[in-house]
C-alpha cells in the first residue's frame, strides 16, 4: 500500500510539473519554418527520381491564447515545392500552397507541440525533357487538405529545430524555425 501511495504522490507531482510549463508560442508571436521533406506520395514507383527534394516554408502568427488554460491557436500560410523526373523523359513539378491553422499546447519547457489543418491547392506541371519529338507539356492542379502534427524545440528565444509529420509536399519535414 505504501508503494502505491508513493507512486501516486510522484505521479501527481510529475503531472503538476508537466502542466506548469509556460507556453513557447504565444498570441502575437510570429514563427517561420523552413523544412526539407522526407517521404512523399508524389511520383512513387519505378522510373521516378528526385530532381529537387521536397522543400517547404510556412509562416504562422499566434492569434488566440488561453485555450484550455495554456493553449494557443495560430494561423498562417504554407508553401511546398518538389520536382521529379521519370526515366529521363518527363519532369514533374509540384507547388502546394495554402492557409493553415494550428493548435499549440506546452508540455515541456522549450518544446512547442502543435497539431493543425491545411486546405490548399496543388499546382502540377509536367514537361517533356527527352530527345526527339515533344509529347506534351501540361499544367493542372487540385484542392488538397492536410492534418499534421509537429514540434519545435527552441535552442534560444528565436531559433528552434522543427519536425512535422503529415501531408504536404512530404510526409515528414525536418528543418529550422525562426521566431520574430
Amino acid at each position: 500500500m505504501k508503494k502505491i501511495l508513493v507512486l501516486l504522490v510522484v505521479a501527481c507531482f510529475s503531472l503538476t510539473q508537466l502542466l506548469a510549463q509556460d507556453p513557447t508560442f504565444n498570441k502575437g508571436d510570429k514563427v517561420a519554418n523552413i523544412g526539407l521533406g522526407i517521404g512523399t506520395s508524389l511520383y512513387t514507383g519505378g522510373g521516378y527520381s528526385g530532381v529537387v527534394p521536397p522543400l517547404s516554408a510556412s509562416l504562422e502568427v499566434g492569434v488566440v491564447d488561453n485555450i484550455i488554460e495554456k493553449g494557443v491557436i495560430g494561423i498562417g500560410g504554407y508553401l511546398g515545392y518538389a520536382s521529379y523526373k521519370w526515366t529521363n523523359y518527363y519532369k514533374y513539378s509540384n507547388i502546394i500552397i495554402g492557409p493553415r491553422a494550428n493548435f499549440h499546447y506546452p508540455f515541456v519547457d522549450n518544446l512547442d507541440i502543435y497539431a493543425g489543418l491545411m486546405i490548399g491547392y496543388n499546382i502540377v506541371s509536367s514537361n517533356w525533357i527527352g530527345t526527339g519529338t515533344e509529347i506534351f507539356d501540361n499544367t493542372s492542379g487540385g484542392i488538397v487538405s492536410s492534418f499534421f502534427i509537429g514540434g519545435r524545440y527552441y535552442f534560444s528565444e528565436s531559433l528552434a529545430g522543427m519536425l512535422e509529420l503529415g501531408y504536404g509536399v512530404a510526409y515528414l519535414n525536418i528543418g529550422i524555425a525562426l521566431k520574430f
